[in-house]
């Protein structure tokens, strides 16, 4: 298995980093991706995936878009180009929008306009952020995919939302929030939609389930998601798990 969305160089990780991989392989969590967010954290997501041999994508997260009006993507696309030779680089992103960052927000769409463009030009598919902005986003995506297309990470949705992104050509990242017994949405969106939609991810450490005891998710949940899914589409877990894997082996060409 694989968990395609997981921070694993930010600080949280630092006391048991080297455990935590060891308990990823033990439970047959073979790798995982780990997405950019901002240009002052890249050198560090990069010194750990060499040093674990986990994949990584580049990006910049809406969160952290420069406040200017000038959209300058010369610095991502001059450390993408450098790095082009290297397999574990496997796409563009965490990028997209987020209206819960008002600060950032009149920047946003120009930066992941930018980042789509790039993900375009190098063929590289895209890892997506969205929250409260989902006609924005499905907007802008009919108008200019790259053609690798990409995830919808963290979907937490309705089927009706889901399928949308769907019939664009992106699958959807499931994670941890699956396992709440309030996601009702998503529940029936993982019912409803066939298993070439999704991938596993977890959003270490974030997005932890309401169950997690110290509210730091970590790759480990990936089991539980499976388990969850495999209930939810009445199909075994060895099924869910090798079905998602190879929807993930495909999309990010592994």
């Amino acid at each position: 298995m694989i968990d395609t969305h997981a921070h694993l160089d930010f600080p949280e990780f630092d006391p048991d980093r080297d455990t935590l991989v060891q308990q990823m392989l033990e439970q047959g969590i073979s790798n995982a991706i780990i997405p950019g967010v901002a240009p002052a954290l890249w050198q560090r997501q990069l010194a750990i995936a060499q040093q674990y041999g986990f994949y990584y994508a580049l990006g910049i997260h809406p969160w952290y878009c420069p406040l200017k009006n000038d959209v300058d993507i010369s610095e991502l696309k001059l450390l993408i180009n450098s790095r082009r030779q290297d397999h574990a680089l496997v796409a563009i992103g965490e990028c997209g929008l987020d209206k819960l960052r008002q600060d950032t927000w009149p920047f946003q769409q120009a930066w992941l306009e930018a980042q789509l463009q790039l993900a375009d030009e190098l063929g590289l598919p895209v890892i997506l952020h969205c929250v409260r902005a989902h006609e924005e986003l499905l907007t802008l995506l009919s108008r200019h995919s790259p053609s690798r297309r990409g995830v919808i990470h963290g979907f937490y949705g309705a089927p009706e939302l889901a399928a949308r992104y769907f019939r664009l050509g992106y699958r959807l990242g499931i994670g941890g929030l699956l396992l709440n017994e309030d996601a009702r949405k998503l529940h029936l969106t993982v019912q409803h939609l066939p298993l070439d939609a999704f991938i596993l991810e977890t959003d270490s450490p974030a997005m932890a389930p309401k169950s997690a005891i110290d509210r730091r998710n970590t790759p480990l949940l990936i089991a539980q998601i499976v388990a969850k899914m495999a209930n939810l589409q009445k199909k075994s877990s060895v099924l869910i798990s090798e079905r998602l894997s190879e929807n993930a082996v495909q999309l990010f060409e592994l």
